[in-house]
C-alpha cells in the first residue's frame, strides 16, 4: 500500500529521533575513539622508526666486525711481508715488499678510522633509539589507559545502543529506498547528524534561518516533502515532536 506524504514524513522523523538517541549515546564517548586511533597511529609510527634504527645499529655493528677482520688480515699480511724482507735478492724486491707492508698499514689506519666513526654513530643512534623506546612505552601506557576508558564507556552503553540500533533498522524498513538514500546523504553531510528538523520559532531548527509564513503553512499541511532553502534539511512541523510516535512493527 502506497504511503501518504504525511506517513513518509512521520517515518523519516521517527528514524531521525532514533538516530539522535544513538548520537547522544556515542557522544558520551567524547573524543576517546579519536584519541585511541591517534595513539594507535603514533605507536605504529614509533615501532616502525625503532625497527629502522635497530636495523641501522645492526648494520653498523656488522661494519665494525668487517673492519676488525680487515685489520686482522692486514696485520697478518704485513707480518708475512716483513718475514720476506730477510730473503730479498735485490733492491727492487725490497721496495716492492716494503710497498705492500705500507699498503697494509694504510688499510689498518683506514679501518681503525672507520671503526671510530661507526662507534661514534652507534653511540648517537643508541641514544635516539633509547629515547624513542621510552617514548613508545609511554605512548603504549597512554593507549592502554585510553582503551580501558573507552571499553568501560562502551560496555556501559553498548546494550542500550544495540536496542536502539535495532529500532533504527526497523524504522528504515518503513521508508522507501529513494527517500532513505536522500536522508542518509543529508545526515552524513550535517555536523550534528540532523537530516529531518522541525520548525522552531518560525525558523529551521537545523540552520536557524527564518522560514517564510507561506512555506510554514505548506509544511504544516504535510502534503509534500519540503526542504530548507538554506541547509537542504527535510522540514516537518513542530507537531511531530508533540505526537506520540507509533511503535515500530
Amino acid at each position: 500500500m502506497e504511503q501518504t506524504v504525511e506517513q513518509k514524513l512521520k517515518a523519516l522523523y521517527e528514524l531521525q529521533t532514533v538516530h539522535t538517541q544513538i548520537d547522544k549515546i556515542r557522544q558520551t564517548r567524547g573524543e576517546l575513539p579519536m584519541e585511541v586511533a591517534d595513539l594507535e597511529d603514533e605507536v605504529a609510527g614509533l615501532e616502525t622508526r625503532i625497527q629502522k634504527i635497530k636495523g641501522e645499529l645492526d648494520e653498523l655493528e656488522d661494519s665494525i666486525v668487517t673492519r676488525k677482520n680487515v685489520i686482522k688480515e692486514a696485520l697478518a699480511a704485513a707480518k708475512k711481508y716483513e718475514t720476506q724482507l730477510t730473503d730479498v735478492k735485490n733492491n727492487r724486491e725490497y721496495d716492492a715488499i716494503s710497498k705492500e707492508i705500507e699498503i697494509q698499514g694504510l688499510e689498518v689506519q683506514v679501518s681503525e678510522k672507520k671503526i671510530k666513526e661507526y662507534t661514534f654513530e652507534i653511540t648517537n643512534k643508541t641514544d635516539v633509539y633509547e629515547k624513542a623506546l621510552a617514548n613508545l612505552n609511554e605512548r603504549k601506557r597512554d593507549l592502554e589507559l585510553k582503551k580501558g576508558e573507552l571499553d568501560t564507556i562502551t560496555a556501559e552503553t553498548e546494550k542500550e545502543e544495540a536496542l536502539i540500533m535495532a529500532k533504527a533498522e526497523k524504522a528504515e524498513k518503513h521508508i522507501d529506498e529513494r527517500l532513505l538514500t536522500a536522508y542518509n546523504r543529508l545526515r552524513n553531510n550535517a555536523k550534528n547528524g540532523l537530516a529531518v528538523v522541525t520548525i522552531q520559532r518560525d525558523s529551521c531548527s537545523g540552520c536557524f534561518n527564518q522560514i517564510p509564513p507561506q512555506r510554514q503553512l505548506d509544511i504544516r499541511q504535510r502534503k509534500k516533502i519540503i526542504v530548507c532553502e538554506h541547509c537542504g534539511r527535510i522540514l516537518v512541523d513542530e507537531g511531530f515532536a508533540l505526537e506520540e510516535q507509533p511503535a515500530i512493527a
